[in-house]
């Protein structure tokens, strides 16, 4: 069984079809505490967006890189399975989120991280608040978030050259049995 989601490739965690999965990498991660992972835009993220990355695909993006990846590890650990197990079980839902603040935007090609902390996990739901912040251009992320930790994460210590894009609240989601839908 793995420790963490490091070196995982993120199309083996999340199941669902490529042209929507908005994760990269994962750089940094302590089950129960929380991740940090990564993200480049495409033209196709930005196509009819006048070239941003919307807010909304922002959410989506952090909504991957924590309450799925990590709520998906922690219920592979449990179960001793791998995630292609749970896809016949489980459909990953969105079930809610709080504030989100905005300060900046992201273009096609700029690379951002998704740092987000778990707030809440019990019965395949998990909560995680966070933010996004727009990486330097050329850092190797994976050498810089080698040496990061639980403090670091909890104070989003950061050199100044990451700027601040989004800071979020509350995100929400639960993997919610497929028998449901057939009801």
């Amino acid at each position: 069984m793995i420790e963490n989601l490091v070196g995982t490739a993120p199309e083996s965690l999340l199941l669902h079809g490529p042209s929507k999965r908005l994760l990269n990498r994962y750089h940094w991660h302590q089950p129960k505490v929380g991740i940090v992972a990564s993200y480049t835009p495409k033209a196709q993220d930005v196509k009819d967006h006048f070239g941003l990355f919307r807010g909304v695909d922002q959410i989506e993006a952090f909504a991957q890189a924590t309450i799925v990846s990590c709520a998906t590890f922690l219920e592979c650990q449990k179960q001793n399975c791998a995630p292609i197990d749970l896809k016949d079980k489980f459909v990953p839902a969105f079930i809610s989120i709080g504030n989100v603040y905005f300060h900046n935007y992201l273009e096609e090609g700029e690379t951002f991280v998704s740092l987000g902390k778990i707030t809440f996990y019990k019965f395949r739901q998990m909560v995680a608040d966070g933010r996004i912040y727009k990486a330097p251009k050329d850092l190797n992320l994976d050498d810089y978030f080698k040496d990061f930790d639980a403090q670091k994460l909890e104070n989003y210590q950061l050199s100044p050259e990451f700027t601040l894009v989004a800071e979020l609240f509350d995100v929400t989601g639960r993997a919610l049995k497929k028998d449901i839908f057939s009801k």
